[in-house]
């Protein structure tokens, strides 16, 4: 049995014009530009702002999605189950070459409330034979991985160990089974040089819970389930610099799912390949521009599953990207003037904006094998 599984951070899909706190970062430039006498206008104005972006923003979110063809999606940063069906009925079914069902999507921890959904091909299998289930409110003493790392962060045993959720998802197809565990890792603080550091012990210790409720599910037969672990991990080891240099960052958090565990197939790939998010941002520690292609996005294979499938066919679909990203990171010209013109994205696609999203989808082709 073939399978396409994908993940992608959708980058906000929402049923509100803006967060309960803050502006929306897509709208906030052109707020910005004018003065409102009263709040309502303001609130007005913006409503009919965030409508107009959100509609050119997720016609190309949809191309993403039907040029990649999956099977299966865990997707992130998805506001309600709402949403998700809205988005899917309105955009995705419009020009894609597979119709979804399964809309599944459980409310976690996030203090935005940007959620991780999921959705499968309607026709793949009955909706009996899904199951899911949420661990959202797995404490770090419950999972076995409070450390003293966590208490210096003044993070006590008793607090959730997902920033988001690990949405588990399993699917029956008779003779074979899959469990996805979907992820949504700490950020990394966005903005912040030493953002990445000081986040690390939590991303670490929801990758040991994501290990632990594998082992507690699958028992001493763990290396012969076909499971997966994929989704926004916020965490790797190696980015790419400028020219493709490969740059090594020191302990990424999830190494407690690669140490004899989970295989990373996106080792199999070119260097300079295996990226799915671009971030250039002023570091004041540096003083200088900073600009890094990086892997936050994954897809960890069970043993089992890499074994069947030793030369896997992974797929980032980039066209959705803005323009300010190289889509090669070895080409030595990063000008405005190169990037602007390169006309290798979707209609309408932006310099920074309108965009599908931040982060492209991943996709990986699988022969399941029976259980």
């Amino acid at each position: 049995m073939k399978l396409r599984v994908g993940t992608f951070n959708v980058e906000n899909l929402l049923t509100r014009h803006r967060f309960s706190s803050g502006e929306r970062s897509d709208t906030a430039p052109a707020m910005s530009l004018f003065h409102f006498p009263r709040v309502d206008e303001r609130d007005a104005v913006e409503r009919s702002l965030a409508v107009a972006l959100e509609d050119d923003k997720r016609q190309m979110t949809a191309l993403a999605l039907a040029e990649a063809k999956a099977d299966l999606w865990m997707l992130q940063e998805v506001d309600s189950l709402a949403s998700l069906q809205a988005f899917f009925a309105n955009y995705v079914h419009r020009i894609a070459d597979h119709r979804y069902g399964h809309f599944t999507l459980l409310d976690g921890n996030d203090r935005r409330n940007i959620d991780i959904g999921f959705a499968a091909r309607r026709d793949l299998l009955a909706p009996q034979r899904v199951s899911v289930r949420s661990h959202k409110d797995l404490s770090f003493a419950a999972a076995g991985v409070h450390d003293r790392d966590l208490a210096a962060l003044g993070i006590g045993p008793d607090g959730k160990v997902f920033a988001r959720d690990c949405l588990h998802v399993e699917l029956d197809f008779g003779d074979r089974s899959l469990s996805l565990f979907g992820c949504h890792f700490k950020s990394m603080n966005n903005g912040r040089d030493d953002g990445r550091v000081a986040t690390l012990p939590v991303r670490r210790a929801e990758a040991r819970a994501v290990k632990g409720l594998i082992k507690q599910r699958f028992g001493e037969g763990w290396r012969e389930a076909n499971w997966i672990v994929l989704g926004d991990l916020n965490a790797y080891r190696y980015g790419l610099g400028p020219l493709a240099e490969r740059i090594d960052e020191g302990e990424s958090g999830i190494e407690p799912l690669l140490d004899n565990f989970a295989i990373d197939p996106m080792e199999t790939l070119p260097a300079h390949e295996r990226w799915t998010h671009f971030r250039r941002y002023w570091s004041e520690a540096r003083e200088q521009l900073v600009e890094t292609h990086m892997p936050l996005d994954h897809i960890l294979l069970s043993p089992a599953l890499a074994a069947a499938n030793p030369h896997p066919a992974l797929q980032m679909i980039r066209l959705g990207l803005p323009y300010r990203v190289p889509l090669d990171p070895r080409e030595p010209d990063r000008s405005m003037a190169r990037l602007a013109t390169s006309a290798d994205r979707y209609p309408r696609v932006g310099w920074d904006r309108p965009k599908a999203s931040d982060h492209c989808p991943l996709t990986i082709d699988l022969t399941l094998p029976r259980t």
